[in-house]
This record gives C-alpha cells, structure tokens and sequence, in this order.
C-alpha cells in the first residue's frame, strides 16, 4: 500500500458526507471443535480404508457461508447461521514403517449468533449493480473473519459397513476444489478436533458527516519495473535472518514460546 502524506497539523477544512459500513454489533469467539467427521471422495477413502494410522497436517478455511435472518418480537437483533467448510491435508499411514500417502477431505461445522443490527426498511438501487430490481438492503451485512484452524487432534474410527457408497452434496464454489464426487466413508471415517478463533459483524451502509483535512497525497513515487531479473535482484535486501536463527532471548522478546509447545 502506498504510503499516504499525513499532516496532524493541518486546519479543518470542511465537513463532508461520506457513504460507510458501520458497525452496529460484533462479537469474538474461541470454539474447540471435537471429532469433526471429514469426508472424501471415493478415491480417497478407498486410501483411508487402507491406512493404519492418520495425522493431520494443516486445515485451511475454504469458504464461510452466511444468513441473516430477523429474530421475531425482538426488533433489531438478527441470528447470523455460519457454515464453515474446512479443506483437511491429512498423512495416511499404511504400515508402522511405511512413506505416509497425502490425502485431502472437507470437514464442515455449523453455529449461530445473535446480534444487535438496528433497523431499516429501504430498497438501494444502484448502477453498480446490473440486475433488475436493484438490492435490498432491510437486513445488515453480516462479516466473518477468521484465521487458519489449529489441529488438536485427529483419528481413525470404524464406520458400518454400506453396500455401496453414498453420494454427499456440497456446495458447487466447495465441491470444485476437490476431484471426483463425495461419499459417505464406508470401512473407515476420519475425525478432527479444530480450535477456531472467530469475529463477527453486523453492519449496515449508512451516511455519516465526517470532517475532512486535505486530500490523501501518495508519498513515494512509483518504481518502474524493468524487464532484467537480475537487475530486479539488486534491489532485495539480503536475508540475513535466514542463515541466522534467533538467540533464546530473541524468541522471548518475540513473544514465541521455546518450550517446544509452538
């Protein structure tokens, strides 16, 4: 991001109206999701039905998929239903001295919150928006951010045998990420324990009076690219942490545990 001349000394020039998301109601939350079913498609559980033993590599969030809904007789508040889906790298053991094989699945988990997101009953129609009708705006805007799960923990369970595998729907934006189609696991079922750190908002587009300064002026002025690589390598600074892992009292300073928990 380019960097901004600011002056804190500059004298009030004008009050300007400005068209802002504000937030009327937001809350965090630490959730440990125990035993998490996750599913494959048929070529991958065949690899989970084979293996000994499994262990969780990393869990990366693929998608949250939000509902805003008025809660009845109880004017301005909303229920936020959140589905998050969650793509599992997984190393699948055959035998204790075996190479692990790398197998992926979709997990998923659902929860509700409720929130304060005031009132409206107005309809936006706006050129940016190129279908008849325009949008709606009587319900906020609901806003989830996340990071990246930790795996607690994850393991193998027996699941009855079916005669056949059975097809699971997900979602087209989710399912597109894997090859092949889902089945319910037949033989053997994988289960995750995630701990996951969440924020959500409610917010709505509304007009605020705002005072304004001076207009925002970049302060550097933009490098030329030039098509030589190794003249684009002059430039990088060495890096000199790299070769040279911190001290002890670095990684104090740094707020990093060295006992060894991560």
């Amino acid at each position: 991001m380019a960097e901004q001349k600011t002056n804190s000394n500059a004298a009030f020039k004008e009050a300007v109206c400005i068209d802002a998301g504000r937030i009327y109601d937001s809350c965090s939350d630490k959730d440990c999701l125990e035993d998490l079913q996750v599913y494959f498609t048929e070529s991958e559980q065949a690899k989970i039905n084979r293996a000994l033993t499994v262990k969780a590599k990393s869990v990366e969030v693929l998608n949250v998929f939000l509902e805003v809904e008025p809660i009845p007789f109880n004017r301005g508040f909303y229920s936020v239903d959140m589905t998050f889906y969650f793509q599992v790298n997984l190393s699948a053991y055959y035998t204790p001295v075996s190479t692990a094989d790398t197998v992926t699945g979709l997990a998923f988990f659902s929860k509700k919150v409720i929130l304060y997101g005031s009132e409206g009953n107005v309809k936006v129609f706006s050129s940016e928006v190129p279908v008849i009708g325009g949008t709606t705006t009587d319900n906020p805007r609901a806003v989830v951010q996340v990071v990246s799960p930790i795996v607690l923990h994850s393991r193998l369970a027996e699941n009855c045998e079916c005669e056949s595998p059975c097809c699971i729907n997900f979602p087209e934006c989710v399912q597109k990420c894997f090859c092949g189609n889902f089945v319910e696991p037949t033989g053997k079922k994988v289960l995750i324990t995630l701990g996951l750190f969440t924020i959500v908002q409610l917010e709505r587009r509304v007009q605020m009076l705002v005072p304004a300064y001076d207009f925002c002026i970049p302060g550097k002025e933009c490098v030329t690219t030039t098509d030589d690589p190794c003249e684009i390598f002059k430039h990088i600074k060495f890096p000199t942490s790299e070769f040279f892992p911190p001290r002890l009292d670095e990684n104090e300073n740094m707020g990093v545990c060295s006992c060894g928990c991560g």
